[in-house]
Protein backbone atom coordinates (compact mmCIF):
# COMPACT_ATOMS: atom_id res chain seq x y z
CA UNK A 1 0.00 0.00 0.00
CA UNK A 2 0.96 3.21 -0.17
CA UNK A 3 -0.84 6.86 0.53
CA UNK A 4 -0.30 10.04 1.15
CA UNK A 5 -1.71 13.54 1.15
CA UNK A 6 -1.49 16.15 -2.12
CA UNK A 7 0.93 13.45 -4.09
CA UNK A 8 3.07 13.22 -1.43
CA UNK A 9 3.92 9.75 -0.72
CA UNK A 10 3.46 9.10 3.12
CA UNK A 11 3.40 5.49 3.32
CA UNK A 12 5.08 3.93 0.81
CA UNK A 13 4.54 0.28 -0.70
CA UNK A 14 3.84 -0.76 2.62
CA UNK A 15 3.05 -4.43 2.72
CA UNK A 16 1.75 -6.15 6.20
CA UNK A 17 -0.60 -8.44 8.22
CA UNK A 18 -1.21 -7.56 11.45
CA UNK A 19 -2.32 -11.18 13.41
CA UNK A 20 -6.01 -11.43 14.26
CA UNK A 21 -7.16 -11.98 18.06
CA UNK A 22 -3.86 -9.95 19.62
CA UNK A 23 -3.20 -6.52 20.82
CA UNK A 24 -0.59 -4.73 18.09
CA UNK A 25 1.57 -1.78 18.93
CA UNK A 26 2.67 0.64 16.10
CA UNK A 27 5.83 2.62 17.05
CA UNK A 28 8.08 4.83 15.10
CA UNK A 29 9.46 8.46 15.15
CA UNK A 30 7.19 11.47 14.19
CA UNK A 31 5.85 12.00 10.98
CA UNK A 32 6.72 7.96 9.84
CA UNK A 33 3.23 7.30 8.63
CA UNK A 34 1.92 5.90 11.63
CA UNK A 35 -1.43 7.96 11.47
CA UNK A 36 -1.37 7.55 8.08
CA UNK A 37 -0.99 4.22 7.76
CA UNK A 38 -4.29 3.67 10.40
CA UNK A 39 -6.48 6.40 8.59
CA UNK A 40 -6.03 4.46 5.47
CA UNK A 41 -6.89 1.03 7.20
CA UNK A 42 -9.97 2.53 8.08
CA UNK A 43 -11.03 4.07 4.70
CA UNK A 44 -10.42 8.01 5.98
CA UNK A 45 -7.72 8.06 3.53
CA UNK A 46 -7.89 6.17 -0.23
CA UNK A 47 -4.74 4.51 -0.90
CA UNK A 48 -2.71 5.67 -4.47
CA UNK A 49 -2.04 2.12 -4.84
CA UNK A 50 -2.68 -1.25 -3.30
CA UNK A 51 -5.60 -2.75 -1.21
CA UNK A 52 -6.59 -2.97 2.85
CA UNK A 53 -8.22 -6.15 3.53
CA UNK A 54 -10.09 -7.00 6.82
CA UNK A 55 -10.50 -11.29 6.69
CA UNK A 56 -9.76 -11.37 3.26
CA UNK A 57 -12.72 -8.55 2.12
CA UNK A 58 -11.48 -5.37 0.80
CA UNK A 59 -12.18 -2.47 3.42
CA UNK A 60 -13.35 0.15 0.98
CA UNK A 61 -16.24 -2.54 -0.39
CA UNK A 62 -19.84 -2.42 1.19
CA UNK A 63 -20.76 0.36 2.89
CA UNK A 64 -19.30 2.48 5.56
CA UNK A 65 -22.52 1.77 8.12
CA UNK A 66 -21.12 -2.26 7.43
CA UNK A 67 -17.51 -1.42 7.88
CA UNK A 68 -18.18 0.37 11.05
CA UNK A 69 -20.23 -2.98 12.39
CA UNK A 70 -16.62 -4.14 12.23
CA UNK A 71 -14.22 -2.31 13.06
CA UNK A 72 -14.02 0.99 15.54
CA UNK A 73 -11.99 3.83 15.24
CA UNK A 74 -10.28 6.16 17.62
CA UNK A 75 -8.83 8.99 16.14
CA UNK A 76 -6.33 11.74 17.26
CA UNK A 77 -7.12 15.34 17.19
CA UNK A 78 -10.66 15.07 17.03
CA UNK A 79 -12.82 18.52 17.54
CA UNK A 80 -15.47 18.26 20.58
CA UNK A 81 -18.69 18.38 19.42
CA UNK A 82 -20.74 21.66 21.32
CA UNK A 83 -23.41 20.89 23.26
CA UNK A 84 -23.18 17.32 23.31
CA UNK A 85 -23.65 15.32 26.75
CA UNK A 86 -20.68 13.16 27.77
CA UNK A 87 -23.51 10.20 27.65
CA UNK A 88 -24.66 11.45 24.08
CA UNK A 89 -21.35 11.10 22.97
CA UNK A 90 -21.08 7.32 23.99
CA UNK A 91 -24.28 6.64 22.82
CA UNK A 92 -23.27 7.42 19.21
CA UNK A 93 -20.92 4.46 18.84
CA UNK A 94 -24.57 2.71 18.49
CA UNK A 95 -25.02 4.63 15.55
CA UNK A 96 -23.87 1.83 13.10
CA UNK A 97 -26.13 -0.67 14.92
CA UNK A 98 -29.35 1.29 13.64
CA UNK A 99 -31.65 1.52 11.04
CA UNK A 100 -35.19 2.38 10.12
CA UNK A 101 -36.56 -1.32 10.93
CA UNK A 102 -34.14 -1.59 14.21
CA UNK A 103 -34.48 1.37 16.54
CA UNK A 104 -32.99 1.16 19.68
CA UNK A 105 -33.16 -1.61 21.85
CA UNK A 106 -31.97 -3.08 25.59
CA UNK A 107 -28.50 -4.13 23.82
CA UNK A 108 -27.91 -0.94 22.82
CA UNK A 109 -28.21 0.66 26.57
CA UNK A 110 -26.23 -2.19 28.12
CA UNK A 111 -23.78 -1.78 25.77
CA UNK A 112 -23.23 2.22 26.33
CA UNK A 113 -23.72 1.67 30.08
CA UNK A 114 -20.76 -1.10 29.78
CA UNK A 115 -18.91 1.59 27.74
CA UNK A 116 -19.72 4.33 30.68
CA UNK A 117 -18.53 1.78 33.56
CA UNK A 118 -15.16 0.44 32.02
CA UNK A 119 -14.16 4.42 31.34
CA UNK A 120 -15.01 5.55 34.58
CA UNK A 121 -17.43 8.04 33.15
CA UNK A 122 -20.82 7.09 34.92
CA UNK A 123 -20.37 10.00 37.37
CA UNK A 124 -19.62 12.31 34.71
CA UNK A 125 -22.77 11.27 32.06
CA UNK A 126 -24.54 14.45 32.17
CA UNK A 127 -21.71 16.84 31.87
CA UNK A 128 -21.11 18.73 28.57
CA UNK A 129 -18.18 17.67 27.22
CA UNK A 130 -16.62 21.20 26.80
CA UNK A 131 -16.40 21.44 30.22
CA UNK A 132 -14.08 18.37 30.71
CA UNK A 133 -10.24 18.19 30.84
CA UNK A 134 -8.68 17.22 27.49
CA UNK A 135 -7.79 13.38 29.41
CA UNK A 136 -11.53 13.29 30.25
CA UNK A 137 -12.71 14.01 27.12
CA UNK A 138 -10.16 11.11 25.65
CA UNK A 139 -12.00 8.50 27.73
CA UNK A 140 -15.43 9.86 26.52
CA UNK A 141 -14.08 9.22 22.90
CA UNK A 142 -12.78 5.82 23.86
CA UNK A 143 -15.95 5.27 25.70
CA UNK A 144 -18.03 5.67 22.34
CA UNK A 145 -15.56 3.13 20.36
CA UNK A 146 -15.94 0.89 23.00
CA UNK A 147 -19.65 0.90 23.06
CA UNK A 148 -19.73 0.56 19.16
CA UNK A 149 -18.79 -3.23 19.67
CA UNK A 150 -16.81 -4.55 17.02
CA UNK A 151 -14.42 -7.38 16.89
CA UNK A 152 -11.47 -4.97 15.40
CA UNK A 153 -11.07 -1.88 17.69
CA UNK A 154 -8.08 0.35 16.46
CA UNK A 155 -6.88 3.42 18.53
CA UNK A 156 -4.45 5.93 17.31
CA UNK A 157 -2.83 7.35 20.42
CA UNK A 158 -4.96 6.32 22.91
CA UNK A 159 -3.21 8.00 25.75
CA UNK A 160 -2.70 11.35 24.83
CA UNK A 161 -3.37 13.74 27.31
CA UNK A 162 -4.42 11.21 30.03
CA UNK A 163 -1.49 11.02 32.95
CA UNK A 164 0.05 7.79 33.96
CA UNK A 165 -2.17 6.08 35.98
CA UNK A 166 -5.60 6.63 33.69
CA UNK A 167 -2.89 5.25 30.76
CA UNK A 168 -2.64 2.34 33.03
CA UNK A 169 -6.24 1.72 33.47
CA UNK A 170 -7.12 2.62 29.41
CA UNK A 171 -4.40 0.37 28.34
CA UNK A 172 -5.62 -2.49 31.04
CA UNK A 173 -9.33 -2.03 29.26
CA UNK A 174 -7.45 -2.88 26.11
CA UNK A 175 -5.85 -6.03 27.20
CA UNK A 176 -9.10 -7.24 29.04
CA UNK A 177 -10.88 -6.80 25.61
CA UNK A 178 -8.48 -9.14 24.34
CA UNK A 179 -8.32 -11.55 26.74
CA UNK A 180 -11.94 -11.76 27.55
CA UNK A 181 -13.71 -11.33 24.19
CA UNK A 182 -11.13 -12.01 21.50
CA UNK A 183 -11.40 -8.51 20.01
CA UNK A 184 -7.85 -7.55 17.76
CA UNK A 185 -6.71 -4.39 19.08
CA UNK A 186 -4.38 -2.39 16.84
CA UNK A 187 -3.29 1.04 18.24
CA UNK A 188 -0.27 3.68 18.06
CA UNK A 189 1.77 4.40 20.84
CA UNK A 190 4.77 6.79 21.20
CA UNK A 191 5.84 5.16 24.97
CA UNK A 192 7.57 2.50 24.01
CA UNK A 193 7.81 0.61 27.71
CA UNK A 194 4.07 0.81 27.29
CA UNK A 195 4.06 -0.87 24.03
CA UNK A 196 6.54 -3.56 24.75
CA UNK A 197 4.41 -4.12 28.14
CA UNK A 198 0.26 -4.44 26.78
CA UNK A 199 1.35 -5.49 23.09
CA UNK A 200 1.57 -8.94 21.30
CA UNK A 201 3.13 -7.57 18.30
CA UNK A 202 4.87 -4.99 17.53
CA UNK A 203 5.59 -2.50 14.48
CA UNK A 204 8.12 0.04 13.42
CA UNK A 205 7.58 2.21 11.07
CA UNK A 206 10.28 4.38 9.65
CA UNK A 207 9.74 6.79 6.71
CA UNK A 208 6.47 5.02 5.58
CA UNK A 209 7.68 1.63 5.73
CA UNK A 210 7.96 -1.01 8.26
CA UNK A 211 11.33 -0.96 9.79
CA UNK A 212 10.89 -4.19 12.04
CA UNK A 213 8.33 -5.98 13.26
CA UNK A 214 7.95 -9.17 15.79
CA UNK A 215 7.43 -9.99 19.82
CA UNK A 216 8.38 -6.71 21.59
CA UNK A 217 11.74 -9.13 22.96
CA UNK A 218 11.96 -9.48 18.89
CA UNK A 219 11.76 -5.76 18.28
CA UNK A 220 13.05 -3.45 21.06
CA UNK A 221 16.95 -3.79 20.35
CA UNK A 222 19.51 -1.40 20.63
CA UNK A 223 20.36 -1.66 16.96
CA UNK A 224 16.62 -0.78 16.29
CA UNK A 225 16.30 2.51 18.60
CA UNK A 226 19.74 3.57 17.44
CA UNK A 227 18.85 3.64 13.91
CA UNK A 228 15.27 4.53 14.17
CA UNK A 229 15.24 6.51 16.87
CA UNK A 230 18.56 7.78 17.22
CA UNK A 231 18.89 6.84 20.41
CA UNK A 232 21.63 4.83 22.47
CA UNK A 233 19.53 3.04 25.45
CA UNK A 234 19.94 0.19 28.10
CA UNK A 235 17.27 -2.24 28.09
CA UNK A 236 16.77 -4.89 30.87
CA UNK A 237 13.74 -6.80 31.44
CA UNK A 238 10.67 -5.33 33.22
CA UNK A 239 10.61 -6.53 36.74
CA UNK A 240 6.84 -6.84 36.90
CA UNK A 241 6.24 -8.19 32.82
CA UNK A 242 9.49 -9.37 31.92
CA UNK A 243 9.20 -7.37 29.03
CA UNK A 244 11.89 -5.08 27.50
CA UNK A 245 12.11 -2.03 29.49
CA UNK A 246 14.05 1.07 27.52
CA UNK A 247 15.96 3.60 29.64
CA UNK A 248 17.11 6.24 27.03
CA UNK A 249 20.84 7.36 27.52
CA UNK A 250 22.11 9.75 24.32
CA UNK A 251 21.29 10.54 21.14
CA UNK A 252 23.15 9.19 18.51
CA UNK A 253 22.09 10.27 15.32
CA UNK A 254 23.65 14.44 14.19
CA UNK A 255 19.42 14.79 12.82
CA UNK A 256 18.20 14.03 16.74
CA UNK A 257 21.04 16.38 18.02
CA UNK A 258 20.23 19.27 15.60
CA UNK A 259 16.94 19.00 16.54
CA UNK A 260 18.18 19.16 20.20
CA UNK A 261 20.04 22.31 19.56
CA UNK A 262 16.97 24.04 17.50
CA UNK A 263 14.60 23.32 20.43
CA UNK A 264 17.19 24.94 23.30
CA UNK A 265 17.14 27.67 21.08
CA UNK A 266 13.86 28.24 20.84
CA UNK A 267 13.47 27.27 24.80
CA UNK A 268 16.52 30.35 25.18
CA UNK A 269 14.44 32.62 22.35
Amino acid sequence: VSAGYGGAMVVKDLTLNLPAGAVTAIIGPNASGKSTFLRTCCRLLQPNSGTIQLNGENVRSGSHKDLAKRLSLLLQGVNTPAGFLVEDLVSAGRLPHQSLLRQWRQEDENAVEAAMQQCDLCELRDRPLETLSGGQQRRCWFGMALAQDTPVLILDEPTTFLDPAAQIALLDIVRRLNHQLGRTVVMVLHDLNLAARYADYLVVLQDGQVAAQGTPREVITSQMLSSVFGVEAEITPDPRTGTPLVVPLRLTSPLHENLLEEAELALVG
